[in-house]
């Protein structure tokens, strides 16, 4: 079994190669009524696209994961779409259903972005995600497969939710968990809003006490994170079913896996 600092390692480096995307966003989101649901898995090049543009807009949603070999949500999408083609992405706002990474992402900056128009850096992706799925291969392929320990078995009564932004690698490590223990769950995204949220938690480039830029989102979710409610830390968990709630990414993968991994 790989060390976790090892994956968590291999998860930031394969944020650097996407050149820091997913990282920062919007402080004031045009977060639809309804929530956007998507169907994806972790390792998916294409899927992460979308997630980069989830978090630049700064947009919560809910995540349905279909990895490889898995029964769940796979063949939802089929009957919903035609096809078990990923990502997937269901806007109950608007009555549409969308495949293809490009296609998804100009509907939400038309619906979601400040100007209705997909900024020229995320209007021509390459036809092949090479550099993403570098990033994939970097990390492991995690969140690409099904944990076969778990085929069969049924889905939490309620939605787990996870607090966190794509480019954070201790995020990116439970997310890969959660795919691939098919666990569907609602993702916050907490980007960084200004220079002042830049760096760790404990190691901002701002020193002195951290506060959160006043309206934004990050001001919102401050209250709820306990004994962080000066600071912005994740991941933080909160799983409804057992009432259990958790920061510290090894912390996590290790609840996940005990509670739902086998």
């Amino acid at each position: 079994m790989v060390n976790h600092s090892i994956k968590v390692v291999q998860a930031l480096v394969s944020g650097i190669t996407e050149g820091g995307r997913g990282a920062n966003g919007t402080a004031f989101p045009k977060q639809p009524e309804k929530a956007l649901k998507l169907y994806e898995f972790e390792g998916s090049p294409f899927c992460r696209r979308v997630r980069e543009v989830l978090t630049l807009l700064n947009l919560d949603y809910e995540v349905y994961p279909c990895p490889k070999g898995g029964n769940k949500y796979r063949q939802i999408v089929k009957d919903k779409g035609g096809k078990k083609q990923f990502p997937f992405l269901i806007d109950e706002n608007t009555g549409e259903q969308l495949y293809e990474s490009q296609a998804i992402i100009h509907h939400l900056f038309k619906h979601y972005g400040k100007t209705g128009k997909t900024p020229k850096a995320y209007a021509h992706y390459p036809k092949l995600p090479v550099v993403a799925f570098a990033g994939t291969l970097i990390n492991g392929a995690r969140g690409t497969f099904i944990n076969k320990n778990i085929v069969n078995r049924k889905a939490p009564e309620h939605l787990l939710e996870l607090w966190g932004f794509e480019a954070s690698p201790f995020t990116r490590v439970v997310r890969s968990v959660l795919t691939e223990l098919e666990l569907p769950f609602i993702f916050h995204n907490v980007a960084k809003e200004r220079w002042q949220d830049q760096g760790l938690a404990a190691l901002r480039l701002k020193p002195g006490k951290y506060k959160a830029l006043k309206g934004g989102k990050r001001e919102q979710v401050v209250a709820r994170m306990g004994r962080y409610a000066k600071d912005v830390q994740v991941p933080y968990l909160e799983d409804p079913n057992t009432g259990v709630h958790l920061f510290e990414s090894k912390d996590i993968v290790d609840y996940l896996n005990r509670n739902y991994g086998s």
